[in-house]
């Protein structure tokens, strides 16, 4: 993985780079990390959490236990309720 630091760095260094951060404090790489791993977090949560819901859905669906509409509703719900989930992320502290 390749860190650019610095807005001030190489263009060259920022294109190749993995991961920029904006300061040339070292020690904002261990918060880089931190970030990285609670958004993968949510994201893997979210993504479970729709499959789980849609596969739910899916087999009701099969056997006739709910009707399309319900299927849409609990589709747009899914989505919803990812987004809200997501925004989790906007939070992280410092």
């Amino acid at each position: 993985i390749g860190i650019a630091m610095g807005a001030l760095g190489s263009d060259a260094a920022i294109e190749a780079a993995d991961i920029v951060l904006m300061t040339d404090a070292p020690s904002k790489i261990s918060q880089a990390i931190r970030i990285s791993r609670r958004t993968h977090r949510i994201v893997m949560q979210n993504i479970i959490f729709a499959l789980g819901v849609k596969g739910i859905a899916l087999v009701l669906g099969a056997f006739g236990l709910i009707h399309m509409l319900a299927a849409v509703f609990a589709d747009v719900g899914v989505s919803v309720i990812a987004i809200i989930n997501a925004m989790r992320a906007m939070k992280i502290k410092e």
